[in-house]
């Protein structure tokens, strides 16, 4: 059968080398793959099944440095996580048995318990009967909290199997978003993750092990794996099985361009991963090693997990390049500087030039130009807006509170906050608010807002990251968990004075439990500042899946919709929130509203502020295309999260109704929560079409212009030098 599209050169940076227990490994997981039942008389694979996909070599490639048990181990472990994706493919996909593959997956988790003398059920199954044995083989050598993270890594590669078994029953291709986010669930190299710590004995610290930079390592490392994966899969999974599950089917269908086009922009987007891991591992993981305080051992652990990360991916091209499962029938394995040593096919280093690298130099070198007034798409939402009868009473009390704080005697004015109106946009999220909740709501938009121009400014501009660490250890103590109000003995500046306030406010009521997650929507916000000047201080365009999904939080939607989930907590179990029906919603509606700010606010940021991060410029760097064109992306992306909003709401729901056997309050009540997300996304746009903060005229000397500084006051705040910063010439070319 012909090839459906030619394979595209790969950015493949690290030399693939090969475990020499290899052959080891071949003969002990054969046996064993036999004695778990899952060759001759499974239905599923013959021995030469096995034999052709050969997953040792895969292991030796992926591992090539671990000793010839732990080879063996591994291998195991994939030669069960494939045979179960077979084996599912044709007991519950084929026949789209959706109901029958929810039992069948309720009962997995059985047989990974943390303490292994709870023992497991009686397997009924080669899957069941593979996953008792080697968990009870893998976990004794690892700690529980390993434990833990491997085990929730396993369950979400297991069910996220539903989802694509309800995409197929229902012929829908997703976004690519939506994609992204479930391939790395349902793909299962976060699980792979988990075993490169186990092989290369290099179990990650708990300190960092949930910290942004690991877990940008991790989802960099799956995205690459994945794409990858559908690149070589596209013509098995798409023209035999009928996946719709493939990232090349994904881009085709959303750019509506050929197979080679799609094939080409996922290698692209594959390229774009792979360097933000390498961008991670070079300038964040090692400060965060010394800002965490780890030892030498611990540095150590953590250094061999990025390496054994590294030798995966390229372990996992070779593997591909010569396995029989996949399309590979045009790459040309001898062609490197190497002269077709085995094992070095990955490393050709014409593959660092040529598109990496110019994608890469776009990145990294983008100049501030004028662009003329933003353009704007037709924003076809179905959401009516709803606005509280109290929304002027708010406005006047949270521009009087921000002058109390002192939030109007630098970058603002009474002016400029007046025509911003944060009362507005909460006067739409929340059209049933109290006057006292509604006037909370305009002065938390107030304060996350000013500290979202604060800080490029104040401490972007001078390249200040310890300033705005130290910024943000203060805004900390201003927040604490167990006595809200003390926060305000500690708060000095403007920032932290509004900050304690509100915390006590807000927090204050709020039982312990609710207080903390409340605290860490916070905390997370205030890390994602932290992110921007990172990129900033390299003059760094973020990676268009790092900034999506950053994006979320520096918007200021966690926080926000964090407010909305306390707000039902004891109407609906916390396992609600979790699902990924749930947390498909909301990132569909803090996807469509972070993207149409970008639209609103592109003239603003790409000229007037030299900002690097607005979706709009990324899809600009990432497709090396004009504004008009990018516009056009992102007016298609945000269709695209809009419609599976709606997906979500209309067929997704139903059966999380009946997987949580939720009675009418439970139902009403999350029924209540999405249409509180549906206010969420109309208000948004409602306010960006009615305030004086994107226009041109607001920009060229009206109240959206920053005015000339004295300087903040603040303790830390001393390198600002504003009034200096000012005063230095545009970078906007004439």
């Amino acid at each position: 059968m012909a090839q459906p599209f030619v394979l595209p050169d790969f950015y493949v940076p690290y030399p693939a080398r090969l475990n020499p227990h290899v052959e080891q490994a071949r003969q002990h997981t054969r046996k064993w793959a036999r004695r778990m039942g899952m060759l001759e008389g499974s239905g599923i694979w013959e021995e030469s099944d096995l034999d052709a996909h050969d997953y040792a070599l895969l292991c030796a490639y992926t591992h090539p440095e671990c000793d010839a048990d732990t080879l063996c181990l591994v291998t195991d472990w994939y030669v069960w996580v494939f045979f179960f994706d077979d084996h599912f493919l044709e007991i519950f996909k084929r026949p789209q048995d959706r109901e029958g593959s929810a039992a069948y997956l309720d009962r997995l988790p059985a047989f990974m318990p943390m303490d292994l003398a709870m023992g497991t059920p009686a397997p009924t199954n080669p899957v069941e009967a593979g996953l008792a044995d080697l968990w009870a083989r893998t976990v004794p050598g690892m700690s529980d909290a390993w434990r833990v993270r491997f085990a929730e890594a396993t369950r979400n590669l297991l069910n996220e199997s539903l989802w694509e078994l309800s995409n197929i029953n229902e012929g829908r291709i997703a976004n690519p978003v939506e994609y992204i986010e479930m391939r790395r669930k349902v793909g299962g190299a976060p699980w792979s993750a988990g075993l490169v710590e186990y092989a290369a004995q290099a179990e990650v610290p708990e300190s960092v092990a949930g910290s942004r930079p690991l877990r940008v390592l991790t989802d960099a490392f799956s995205d690459g794996v994945h794409l990858r994966n559908d690149l070589f899969s596209y013509q098995r999974e798409v023209e035999d099985e009928g996946e719709l599950s493939n990232g090349v089917l994904v881009l085709e269908t959303f750019l509506g361009c050929t197979t080679q086009e799609a094939a080409d922009a996922v290698n692209d987007l594959l390229t774009s991963r792979v360097q933000q891991f390498e961008n991670t591992a070079l300038t964040e993981v090692p400060a965060l090693c010394a800002e965490k305080g780890l030892n030498p051992a611990q540095c150590a652990a953590v250094a061999a997990y990025v390496k054994g990360l590294q030798d995966w991916q390229s372990g996992g091209h070779e593997w591909h390049t010569r396995s029989s499962r996949y399309m590979n029938q045009e790459v040309d394995t001898g062609r490197s500087s190497f002269g077709g040593v085995l094992g070095t096919s990955a490393l050709d280093i014409r593959t660092l030039f040529g598109r990496p690298a110019t994608a890469r130099l776009r990145s990294l070198t983008h100049v501030p130009q004028r662009v003329g007034p933003s353009l704007l798409p037709e924003f076809d939402l179905p959401f009516p807006v709803s606005i509280s009868p109290h929304h002027e009473d708010a406005k006047r009390k949270s521009v009087e509170w921000a002058g109390r704080m002192g939030l109007l005697d630098d970058i603002w004015d009474e002016a400029a906050l007046s025509g911003f109106d944060f009362a507005l946009c909460s006067a739409g999220l929340d059209p049933d608010a109290t006057p006292e909740e509604l006037e909370l709501s305009a002065e938390w938009l107030t304060w996350g807002t000013y500290a979202d121009d604060y800080y490029p400014l104040v401490f972007g501009r001078p390249r200040n990251l310890e300033g705005a660490k130290l910024c943000n250890e203060r805004f900390r103590a201003c927040m604490p968990v167990d006595e809200p109000a003390a926060g305000a003995a500690v708060a000095v500046s403007p920032m932290e004075r509004g900050l304690a306030d509100l915390w006590a406010r807000t927090a204050g009521p709020m039982a312990p439990e609710a207080r903390q997650a409340f605290r860490g929507a916070v905390d997370v916000m205030l890390e994602s500042w932290l992110w921007e000047l990172h990129n900033q201080v390299q003059h760094r365009i973020p990676d268009p899946v790092d900034y999506v999904e950053m994006r979320r939080v520096t918007f200021g939607s966690e926080l926000t919709m964090s407010l909305s989930r306390l707000r039902h907590a004891d109407q609906l179990p916390a396992e609600i929130y979790r699902s990924g029906a749930v947390r498909s919603l909301e990132n569909s509606a803090m996807d469509y509203g972070s993207l149409m700010n970008d639209l609103f606010s592109y003239q603003k940021e790409i000229e007037f502020e030299g900002e690097l991060h607005n979706g709009v410029l990324v899809v600009q760097s990432f497709f090396g295309c004009d504004y008009p064109t990018a516009v056009t992306i992102i007016d298609d992306l945000m269709r695209g999260r809009l419609r599976q909003f709606l997906h979500v709401k209309e067929h997704e729901l139903p059966l999380l109704y009946e997987d949580f056997g939720l009675d009418r309050d439970g139902r009403a009540a999350l029924d209540t929560y999405v249409r509180e997300l549906e206010d969420w996304v109309a208000a948004i746009l409602h306010w960006h079409r009615g305030i004086r903060r994107y226009r041109e005229e607001d920009l060229r000397g009206g109240p959206a212009t920053p005015r000339e500084l004295n300087g903040p006051t603040g303790f830390g705040t001393s390198a600002a030098r504003i009034g200096k910063l000012l005063a230095q010439p545009s970078p906007v070319r004439t």
